[in-house]
């Protein structure tokens, strides 16, 4: 296919409804970046011969080296089909699950996905982390099983067989989506049910609740992958072919005389061709007749690569090509690799681009097609409800409905991540192409050149005939002495092209420092309005609240005015706008809405992620969701210390740079790097010393950090023999002396309460240290996002203000608070659920800390869930400082200096004294006062 010019991709832009804005997404290995090459290839932007070899949107060496992809990128596509021409913006992602974070940056900024399955190795772990993700950000997918050669060449299965094996995976890949597809619909049930329970009174007696009801109620056709539909295309990326049954189904329907129709309900599923009776009949299997999708689709592939690849029969080879009615170049039928001869075979017959983008045009939706349930889902970050934002805020929902490009509509702009490229990749610093002009001048340049070497050449052949005149021709073309100037020095230092007579050894340093320098580049996309260059724009942090801007800021107001500070909020201007392609970027004046794009110059304002828009009702959006985190650290330093400010440089810019990893100091002064496993580590250690820090730097090993906890003594040994009496008393011996060691003002009872006295002896504390049932700290851990939520909320009425919280969330915790009562039972656990003080570390972690006192009955932490609103106050004096105690604690603790997990702190012993006031001077009588004054002025000199 012809190269698509950017004045094309540019037009394209303008249709929203022919936009598909994709990405791919499977395992590690399972052929996501060579399908994309043969995507791209279909564009004329690599040849079809590299496809799969040139990996072209694998842009980083490491990359190359590895095999693997490390970082989102992103293509604009071109394709025609049905008499219509779409804009197709392919992000290819990693498949390996230290790269997960990079999945879920190009997950928000699609429409929909194209999910790879390998057909040997099936449904793997990272298969079903991406389908859930795209779940959770309601994107719809299409499935395509890839490496279809493996069936041939490597397991070496019959036609039959690998059709029960391809149906096998279909099945696989439907339980993942239809799991995820049950738990929506029971909670969607559950919510229902709730609802009526809260408007009607319970009948009395037994109720039954039927948890399938739901399921038989809700339409779930389009839900999974089926050939059928058209969502599925079966794929050898590597060799360049992939069909759908769409294309089986009009090839045959001519042959056959049956309806298109016809063949594409009975090519998949268990029917087969009676050739006596000429029909589709059904009962393949009972009846051992061969299905209808392995006799007319799986026995043709076979015979090809029993021809090309296992045979290499040229006689059966040169007549399948001639009935397919293909052409092959005679240096591909010569060649020595039979894969070469199939691949241009396979690249005419069933070429891999036109199958998926076919599909991806027909059945993934355009960005005018959003759901008001994603729409919502973007727009409420938290436990906020969609009906709690402000009246402005929620008429924006319609700007992303309807995705207008009109000068009216607000410009709404995601930004999922930052990128940095090298400045020679930046548009305005690229070679740009020689004008008509410029081309005709250096040709006339060039035959001048060519002339004068001619007349030299022959000159020189005169004066090899006659050697006596040659000393007279030689002396006019000596150099003249110093001080004069030839006619033909000047001409030739006139002349456009000639060689400067002085070199330029070196280069201004501003030069060389912007060459030198990290730009960023944002990954973004367009939900509304159109984005345009120099444009001034909010930058709303995931942290900004419309209510509180709308209240602040006077009403109509730009992002050009005047305007008074509000709280995670600022003011930028669009710089420069991209098109993204792939190793390239293609400088912009505008972007319409629906279109991905990269904006240039904000990494003044935009540390990994933000949300842009002309309006100050637009709400930030909901932050991403990463499946991995961060857990393999390190302690970097530089080689020579005189570089740390260099190294303090680098990881910022690494910190900015990459959407996953964590950069800490410790109070030590240590430097410390966090990375989500081995292969990310080594790629932000190499992006440190080769672009950001630019220096040598050393690491220590990979940490990986540990949980401590509390355990009850051992009742027996390490060969599990009880341990004996004596050893027994030895522990207590071994206890009490260690209780005499223990610091002043501090005592331990038999009990493990733990009594501590300050050293003003103002205050006493007995705290006691219990460890928390294994299946309790699960549940802790598992619901750490519901317990941020509560905090929240705790926090918001503290403050005297109001934090609405959505049914559905308030459900959550309500059934998290009776799992929790459930798992918290016995004696010493009786109401320890309604007691729970606060949980740690960094308030929503698996530790919980109890008030057990008798006489301070404190605000609870369920307070979202009682029906009257809670009233703030009810605390005691120094009750933060307790739970920041608890905080410390539980963060760092006794052994390692390793957060705490699975610990439950009673606190049951709290008394305070408080000193008496300091007695206030003695009043004297105003006559003594006056007296005093007057000797005080009789001795002013």
């Amino acid at each position: 296919m012809v190269h698509t010019s950017l004045d094309k991709i540019i037009s394209l832009q303008q249709n929203t409804s022919n936009i598909r804005n994709i990405c791919i997404l499977a395992h590690v290995d399972h052929g996501k970046t060579t399908l994309a090459d043969c995507l791209v290839a279909s564009n004329g932007i690599i040849s079809n011969r590299l496809a799969g070899k040139l990996r072209y949107l694998d842009s980083r060496e490491d990359e190359q080296i590895r095999g693997i992809t490390m970082k989102s990128s992103a293509i604009s596509l071109h394709y025609a089909t049905g008499g219509n021409d779409y804009l197709i913006n392919l992000i290819d992602s990693p498949g390996h699950v230290d790269f997960s974070s990079e999945v879920s940056t190009a997950v928000r900024l699609c429409d929909g996905a194209i999910v790879i399955v390998d057909s040997v190795e099936g449904v793997c772990p990272q298969t079903q982390v991406v389908l859930r993700q795209a779940w959770l950000e309601n994107i719809r997918p299409v499935l395509v099983i890839n490496k279809i050669d493996r069936l041939i060449v490597e397991l070496k299965l019959t036609p039959q067989e690998a059709y029960t094996h391809l149906q096998k995976i279909l099945e696989q890949v439907n339980a993942v989506t239809g799991s995820l597809f049950t738990s929506k619909v029971l909670e969607e049930r559950a919510e229902k049910d709730t609802e009526k329970q809260g408007t009607s009174e319970s009948s009395s007696g037994e109720q039954i609740y039927d948890w399938s009801a739901g399921l038989e109620e809700t339409d779930d056709s389009h839900l999974y992958f089926s050939p059928d539909q058209g969502n599925v295309v079966f794929a050898s990326a590597i060799d360049g072919w992939g069909f759908s049954i769409q294309q089986f189904a009009q090839m045959y329907c001519q042959k056959m005389g049956i309806k298109s129709e016809v063949l594409l309900k009975t090519l998949w599923g268990d029917f087969y061709l009676n050739a006596k009776a000429k029909k589709i009949m059904k009962g393949a299997q009972s009846k051992g007749k061969k299905p209808l999708f392995v006799q007319l689709v799986l026995d043709n592939i076979w015979s090809l690569y029993e021809a090309v690849v296992i045979r290499r029969d040229k006689e059966k080879v040169e007549k399948m090509v001639a009935s397919l009615g293909l052409k092959v170049a005679s240096r591909d039928a010569r060649h020595s690799d039979p894969k070469v001869l199939l691949s241009a075979i396979c690249s005419q017959w069933l070429p891999v681009s036109n199958a998926v983008l076919t599909m991806v045009c027909n059945k993934l939706p355009s960005p005018l097609d959003m759901e008001a349930e994603r729409a919502e889902k973007l727009m409420c970050s938290g436990a906020r409800r969609f009906e709690s934002l402000p009246e402005k805020t929620q008429e924006l929902k319609t700007a992303f409905l309807e995705c207008k490009n009109d000068e009216s509509a607000p410009v709404i702009v995601f930004v999922s991540k930052m990128f940095a490229v090298d400045s020679k990749a930046l548009p305005r610093n690229k070679q740009r192409p020689l004008t008509q002009e410029e081309i005709a001048q250096r040709r006339e340049v060039a035959r001048q050149k060519h002339a004068e070497r001619l007349a030299a050449n022959q000159g020189a052949n005169e004066g090899a005939e006659d050697p006596e005149q040659a000393p007279a021709r030689a002396a006019p073309q000596t150099a003249p002495p110093t001080g004069e100037k030839s006619a033909g020095g000047e001409a030739a230092a006139a002349a456009p092209g000639a060689p400067t007579p002085a070199l330029r050894l070196g280069r201004p340093a501003v030069e060389e420092e912007e060459e030198g320098r990290e730009h960023f580049v944002a990954f973004a996309r367009v939900y509304s309005g159109v984005a345009r260059r120099g444009q001034r724009v909010f930058v709303l942090g995931p942290k900004f609240d419309p209510s509180q801007a709308l209240n602040t800021l006077p009403e109509g107001c730009c992002a050009s005015d005047d305007l008074p500070p509000v709280p995670h909020m600022a003011c930028c201007t669009l710089e420069s706008l991209y098109l993204l392609m792939g190793r390239e970027l293609e400088e912009l004046k505008e972007v319409p809405s629906g279109n991905v794009l990269g904006i240039g110059g904000m990494e003044e304002w935009i540390l990994k992620s933000a949300t842009l828009s002309t309006s100050p009702a637009c709400p930030a959006f909901t932050p991403l969701n990463f499946e991995a985190t961060p857990i393999v650290r390190v302690a970097i330093e530089p080689k020579h210390p005189s570089e740390m400010p260099k190294l303090v440089r680098g990881m910022k810019l690494l910190n900015q740079a990459d959407p996953c990893v964590e950069v800490l100091i410790q109070e030590t002064g240590e430097h410390v790097l966090v990375t989500a496993g081995e292969v990310h580590l080594q790629r932000c250690l190499d992006d440190l010393r080769e672009r950001f820090a630019k220096i040598e730097i050393s690491a220590s090993e990979p940490i990986i950090p540990f949980r401590e906890t509390v355990i009850r003594p051992p009742r027996v040994d390490m060969v599990n023999e009880d341990l004996g009496r004596q050893q027994k008393v030895a522990v207590i011996h071994q206890a009490k002396e260690d209780q005499y060691r223990v610091p002043e003002g501090l005592q331990v009872d038999s009990g493990g309460l733990v009594t501590l006295t300050t050293s003003n002896k103002l205050a006493t504390i007995g705290i006691r240290a219990l460890p928390l049932p294994e299946e309790a700290t699960r549940l802790l851990e598992g619901n750490s996002h519901l317990i941020r939520t509560m905090e929240q909320f705790n926090l918001s009425v503290k403050e005297g203000k109001t934090l609405e919280i959505n049914r559905k969330t308030l459900e959550s915790i309500r059934d998290f608070r009776e799992r929790l009562e459930a798992q918290l039972q016995g004696w010493k656990w009786r109401n320890a659920v309604g007691r729970i003080w606060s949980f740690g570390p960094r308030r929503y972690g698996p530790n919980v800390l109890l008030n057990n006192l008798e006489d301070y009955q404190r605000p609870s932490v369920w307070q979202c869930l009682e029906k009257e609103k809670p009233e703030a106050g009810a605390f005691r004096d120094f009750d933060s400082c307790i739970v920041s105690g608890f905080q410390l604690a539980a963060l760092s603790g006794p052994m390692c200096e390793e957060p705490l997990m699975g610990v439950c702190f009673s606190l049951e012993k709290w008394d305070m004294k408080f000193s008496p006031p300091p007695p206030p001077p003695p009043r004297r009588d105003s006559a003594e006062e006056e007296e005093e004054d007057a000797s005080a002025t009789r001795r002013d000199p």
